[in-house]
């Protein structure tokens, strides 16, 4: 009996969620501020999440980088195109805040000054320069770390919305290198059309009969490596250079 009320609820949310994002979208200011007013706790949970901190709506960047994504989340959003709505938001969101961190490392890697190394002798001359060079590596290594890092948590949280882990891939990857080549064709096949894509983002599935016009793989072989070749055009379809970069390089691509 008490689940109910609940269930009420919850469904009332939803179409007060459906009715503002209509407003919204039809370009009734009122409805969008009522929308993104509602979604404010969301917002920031998803900015905490990804930042790994509590952010200040009153003084962090990070949080008006999160309304502005929030706000092309409304505009962006078509139905049937994505799961729902909410989680379409939460991808923008993270998106966005991944952007803004990545520029916020490369701008401090290039106003880094190179007097910080500088080894300058009596006469005023600059010496160790191997010196120099290290430090610079090192320091560059610790910054794309940090950015792997950040792609690898967005990644498993990709991952998760299609019921697979990160840790997962390691036993459904292929043991056979023409298997993994064919099961990488068919990722590429997928992320490079739109349609196909689609299809995979609002079915959590693999469109097996276009599939299989397209690509030299039985069906039988796609549904034995669905969850691998899911997993793979879910990181060729988003925005994750250094996972991206390290498969090419592991494949030999």
């Amino acid at each position: 009996m008490g689940v109910l009320p609940f269930r009420g609820r919850r469904i009332e949310e939803r179409n007060e969620l459906a009715r503002l994002l209509h407003g919204a979208k039809s370009g009734n200011a009122s409805a969008r501020n009522e929308l993104i007013a509602m979604y404010i706790p969301f917002i920031l949970r998803i900015a905490a999440q990804t930042a790994r901190r509590y952010i200040d709506p009153k003084s962090d960047d990070e949080y008006s980088i999160c309304l502005s994504a929030f706000n092309e989340a409304i505009d962006r959003f078509q139905e049937g195109k994505a799961a729902s709505f909410l989680t379409f938001a939460e991808t923008v969101i993270r998106r966005r805040l991944i952007d803004f961190f990545r520029s916020q490392h490369q701008h401090r890697l290039k106003q880094l000054p190179w007097s910080e190394f500088d080894v300058i002798d009596d006469e005023d001359n600059v010496s160790n320069w191997a010196e120099v060079s290290s430090s610079l590596e090192v320091h560059q290594a610790q910054q794309e770390a940090a950015m792997r890092a950040l792609e690898i948590e967005e990644y498993a949280h990709r991952l998760a919305a299609f019921d697979l882990s990160f840790h997962e891939l390691i036993d459904i990857s292929p043991k056979h290198e023409d298997a993994r080549r064919n099961a990488m064709a068919c990722a590429r096949a997928i992320a490079s059309d739109a349609e196909l894509l689609a299809f995979v983002e609002r079915r959590r599935a693999l469109p097996l009969k276009a599939l299989e016009e397209r690509v030299n793989v039985s069906r039988k072989t796609l549904e034995r490596q669905r969850k691998y070749i899911l997993a793979i055009v879910i990181l060729l379809a988003g925005d994750f250079p250094l996972l991206k970069s390290f498969l090419m390089n592991a494949e030999g691509a």
